[in-house]
């Protein structure tokens, strides 16, 4: 009896000091927690994300698992963007992203705020490609700086490893290779990238990128600022230079993104709508002109996508969508040298992109209601315009947008909750645009 009382004891003092010691077998009954940044961190509804690219979208979800918000899935979206899409998000790329968190403290609580890095010149007078200032790093680490959670290097990585290892070819990077192929293969870094046995690699096969990878991982030990000051910049500036960019490291240096609340307009009853102030304001005009209904909106233009947007949702009701481009599909068309980076036309030489973005919100609960990537260069303002509309006008539940009705030739992203975020969970819904090679990903 004393012997079973003792055994009765050790089994007693083991299970209270789990949490310390670890004892024997009983410690393999309960599995740790898992540590935030760790796959599976979260469980339950994890929110949705939205690319244009699927590898991104699984990037995307995979750090919302990890406990990441939803900056955190759009950095680590636009970094696999400029490994999977670089033709229209590489690091070159310039932009701007909404990003919306409903229980802020401080100056913008529960507004969302609009954080801006348009493509600048690259400083230079000469060269026969002129290329920007790229601004997707510096974009990406203003946007965690102010809204982000788990560790930037953490949000990197996954980038750096596609580039590394070799990032399976996409239906949609296939497409814009398609568009582009002659004059792209003309640019060496730029067929060893994308190109085998003179033609474009197809859907599915790897496409490794090491001087790329390289870059990333210069990122992620080094921090963004080192891309932008001193021997980074010099060395950066000097292999665009060397592309034809005619690119330089002061205006490197001199290129700073910029946060600040953004422009809304009332949407009826308590909700708002706000825009990305990248498009000259024009989707804002479309949807006050159509009074908010979809059909009614019309088309600016016309031009093939040479941009692209992605989106997060977590479950907390947080949002981000974004809007780059590199002006052009695949910018110059060349490659920085040694870096991996497709460099993006100069705002002086081609027409400036519209970026449109647009999130629908409750300011007095406050929550998230909808949100909206418009692409398609003069036609992204409708598309951004129509697509908030449809969000806004399905009041049934369970949401599921689906933006068929954005005019041509305008492509959207959306994911929408009818009943709030926060709210209710079971009323949010997300969609690419059907006529895109995109991927929606959410739920649990």
């Amino acid at each position: 009896m004393g012997s079973n009382l003792a055994r009765r004891g050790v089994a007693v003092a083991c299970v209270a000091a789990l949490a310390t010691s670890g004892c024997g077998t009983a410690g393999s009954l309960f599995a740790p927690a898992k540590p935030v940044g760790s796959p599976g961190y979260v469980g339950g509804f994890l929110g949705a994300v939205v690319a244009d690219e699927p590898q991104a979208a699984l990037v995307g979800r995979a750090t919302l698992a990890a406990g990441g918000d939803a900056a955190d899935a759009a950095e680590a979206m636009a970094y696999t963007l400029a490994v999977t899409l670089p033709s229209r998000a590489s690091l070159g790329a310039g932009g701007g992203c909404l990003a919306f968190v409903p229980h802020r403290a401080g100056p913008g609580a529960g507004v969302p705020q609009a954080i801006l890095f348009p493509s600048r010149p690259g400083g230079g007078a000469g060269g026969d490609r002129p290329a920007a200032v790229p601004m997707l790093p510096r974009g990406m680490y203003l946007l965690h700086a102010n809204f982000g959670h788990l560790d930037e290097a953490q949000l990197i990585a996954p980038a750096e490893r596609l580039a590394r290892l070799g990032a399976p070819m996409s239906d949609a990077l296939e497409h814009d290779i398609g568009v582009v192929a002659g004059p792209l293969a003309g640019d060496p870094q730029a067929r060893a990238a994308f190109f085998a046995q003179g033609a474009p690699l197809p859907p599915g096969a790897a496409m490794v990128q090491p001087a790329l990878a390289a870059t990333l991982a210069r990122i992620r030990v080094e921090g963004v600022g080192a891309f932008y000051v001193g021997p980074g910049a010099r060395s950066f500036a000097e292999a665009a230079t060397a592309a034809g960019g005619d690119l330089t490291a002061q205006a490197m240096q001199a290129a700073i993104p910029t946060m600040a609340p953004a422009p809304a307009l009332s949407a009826g009853g308590n909700d708002s709508v706000a825009f990305l102030p990248l498009d000259g304001g024009a989707a804002a005009r479309l949807w006050q002109q159509a009074g908010g209904n979809p059909a009614a909106m019309r088309v600016i233009g016309g031009d093939r996508p040479a941009s692209t947007t992605f989106a997060a949702l977590d479950r907390t009701g947080n949002a981000v969508v974004c809007a780059v481009s590199l002006n052009n599909l695949f910018g110059t068309g060349r490659m920085a040298p040694g870096t991996g980076v497709m460099l993006a036309a100069s705002p002086d030489t081609v027409p400036a992109p519209l970026l449109s973005a647009a999130i629908a919100f409750d300011p007095h609960l406050p929550a998230f209601r909808a949100l909206a990537g418009g692409s398609g260069q003069q036609g992204a303002p409708a598309a951004a315009a129509a697509a908030i509309g449809q969000a806004l006008a399905d009041r049934g539940s369970p949401a599921h947008p689906q933006p068929g009705s954005v005019p041509d030739p305008g492509r959207a992203n959306v994911i929408a909750c009818t009943r709030y975020l926060p709210g209710d969970p079971a009323s949010c819904g997300w969609a690419v645009d059907p006529r895109g090679q995109g991927l929606a990903l959410g739920g649990g």
